[in-house]
């Protein structure tokens, strides 16, 4: 990488000035990464453990899990050992390897989404040909696909993102290595190619969105002509944690990077990084868990079978 032998370490964006507001930082973003390692972990425990949730919709909220909690790792801890330590560093290969897995994630995440509303329609409008849409080998492909994509996905940005001559500093201002605030730091045309890659990853993402909101709308035309309460009931219950989720992740990825450059400053756009970052992998678990009474009774089961244990 052209660049390298200039660029030792990037300098990432403090979250405040004063050391109280830093440890008030730490101590907070501590608490959220705790309840996103807590819940992320009870669900893997939950889908792992108990054989009646070993269906496609469980098994896609397993991979959604892993992704949630690899996305927060990837970012969180190091800003709050800044914090900590009070010390904006990052080594240049730490920034690289930040970029490569957040990107990596983060896409996988949205594919998988994508997925899973796949999985909602199948369930609900074509119920009947669920077992064969839906069987062990396809959803393995289906996830094995969106893992994939993310991996290509990350080697492309993070080996365009990294082999521009960067020449406007080694400050990036955002508290962990994002590829909009590295290019501003670019001197040279050549970021226009990982414009153009950036471009064509948001098409990816938008025929994504045109066919999770196709899916809804399908889902919606059969709920509506459903003849019983109950039965609407169930398929509002199976979908709408879904539908939260895939709301949250776009609309605050959409304010971050469509928002109008007016009403842009750095504190504004830390906070609104933070929303699309930090906030869905905490509260994904909690989304998914507080109207599933499946999820519920595994959780129990799981709590009940450790109690034993320790006595």
């Amino acid at each position: 990488m052209s660049n390298r032998s200039t660029i030792t370490e990037f300098l990432l964006l403090p979250f405040a000035d004063t050391r109280e507001l830093q440890l008030l930082h730490f101590v907070l973003f501590l608490g959220i990464y705790l309840a996103a390692l807590l819940g992320n972990g009870l669900i893997l425990s939950a889908v792992a453990c108990d054989h009646r949730l070993h269906t496609p919709m469980y098994f896609f909220l397993l991979n959604l899990a892993l992704l949630d909690l690899g996305c927060i790792s990837t970012t969180l801890p190091k800003a709050m050992a800044n914090a900590l330590w009070n010390n904006r560093a990052i080594p240049y290969q730490g920034c690289a390897a930040q970029v490569f897995f957040f990107v990596l994630l983060f896409g996988a995440e949205y594919y998988v989404l994508t997925v899973m509303s796949y999985d909602r329609y199948v369930a609900i409008c074509k119920p009947l040909h669920y077992g064969s849409l839906l069987g062990s080998r396809a959803c393995a492909q289906m996830a094995a696909a969106a893992w994939g994509s993310g991996f290509l996905n990350a080697v492309l940005h993070t080996a365009t993102t990294f082999s521009l001559p960067l020449c406007q500093g080694n400050v990036v201002d955002q508290f962990f290595c994002e590829i909009p605030q590295i290019l501003k730091l670019s001197c040279s045309e050549s970021w226009l190619r990982e414009i153009v890659l950036l471009v064509v990853t948001l098409c990816l993402a938008f025929t994504c969105f045109v066919f999770i909101s196709f899916s809804y709308v399908q889902i919606l035309r059969t709920v509506l002509r459903m003849p019983f309460h109950q039965g609407r009931h169930k398929a509002f219950s199976m979908c709408l944690p879904h539908l939260a989720v895939v709301s949250l992740f776009v609309s605050s990825v959409l304010f971050a990077y469509l928002k109008p450059p007016s009403i842009s400053s750095t504190s504004q756009d830390l906070m609104v990084t933070v929303l699309y970052s930090v906030v869905p992998p905490a509260l994904n678990p909690l989304i998914y868990s507080i109207r599933n009474q499946e999820l519920k009774e595994a959780l129990r089961k799981l709590f009940g079978h450790m109690l034993l244990w320790h006595q």
